[in-house]
């Protein structure tokens, strides 16, 4: 088997690595599993306009019939949107399988990261990435994704890790790998729904030509793994921290009743505390997508100067 015959970029993105223009990545787990048909679609489509609108090529990535696909199509993106759930969630560990058996997978952080890399794409936006679950001193339930930033050189702009989890813990696992936290142009780690958590990023940089000048000496280092960027969600559209909190409580009861775990959880616990807030989870978690990749795109576009 040829990497060749598995890994397929979409003509548009390979002309824009070719000729250095900026481009981004972005994960499919979000169409797949993130929020219902059509939202997930018109949501993705969308995503992928605000790049192109701040001057870079979107690279949306997913696997289909066995191909890592970089820069799915529009057919695509509406065909993982309706195939919803019944799309796999594909993690590192996925990505062998799936290309053996020629299945689809809807790609979460990690597995972006591991195609984008392959792609020789630097800059992927996201919404949140994964980490320690709560509990996780007895469960060890820690997301892939953050080996995946100690071992993989892409740099991954987010809203912090998703609120669910155990910030702190998360915090000490990535400062244990290795890996910088950069805070855009906040001293404090974003909460995902909420501005402010209790914990000081890594180092606060405020420009995106700045942050760009970090990945670059990071790659001249040829240091192994990547770096994560903060982006704090827009104040307008900011949950209030102690409400947010209640909700992911309650939420989080209900999933230990159920004995719901491993990677069923994150899923689980959005779309409950999506319940619970009547909907207001769910704004705010495309609001922060939008910013994201906003700030993606400016980085990138810096990168390509460098």
């Amino acid at each position: 088997m040829n990497l060749k015959n598995i890994l397929q970029i979409s003509p548009e993105v390979q002309k824009a690595l070719d000729e250095n223009r900026p481009v981004v990545a972005l994960e499919s787990t979000i169409i797949s599993h993130g929020m219902p048909y059509p939202k997930n679609v018109e949501t993705a489509l969308k995503v992928e306009k605000i790049v192109r609108t701040n001057g870079a090529v979107p690279a949306t990535i997913a696997i289909i019939g066995g191909i890592l696909t970089v820069g799915i199509s529009n057919e695509q993106i509406d065909y993982l949107g309706q195939k919803g759930t019944a799309v796999i969630k594909a993690s590192r560990r996925d990505i062998p399988i799936l290309v053996s058996k020629k299945e689809d997978g809807a790609t979460t952080v990690a597995a972006t990261m591991i195609i984008a890399q392959l792609a020789g794409i630097k800059v992927f936006a996201t919404g949140g990435i994964g980490g320690v679950h709560r509990g996780a001193e007895t469960t060890m339930d820690i997301s892939a994704d953050l080996e995946e930033l100690a071992k993989t050189n892409v740099c991954v702009v987010c809203a912090g890790a998703k609120s669910i989890l155990d910030l702190g813990l998360t915090m000490e696992y990535l400062e244990t790998r290795g890996v910088p936290v950069i805070g855009y142009k906040t001293e404090t780690l974003p909460a995902f729904y909420s501005r402010e958590s209790d914990f000081k990023v890594t180092y606060k940089i405020d420009s995106p030509l700045e942050i760009a000048k970090a990945i670059k000496a990071q790659d001249t280092l040829n240091f192994n793994g990547g770096m994560v960027v903060t982006n704090p969600i827009p104040e307008e559209f900011s949950m209030d921290s102690k409400y947010i909190s209640s909700v992911i409580d309650k939420a989080l009861i209900e999933a230990n009743e159920l004995l719901i775990k491993g990677k069923d959880t994150t899923p689980y616990l959005l779309e409950k505390i999506q319940q619970l807030s009547g909907g207001k989870s769910l704004e705010a978690n495309i609001e922060l997508v939008y910013n994201n990749v906003k700030l993606g795109a400016k980085i990138a576009a810096e990168l390509c100067k460098l």
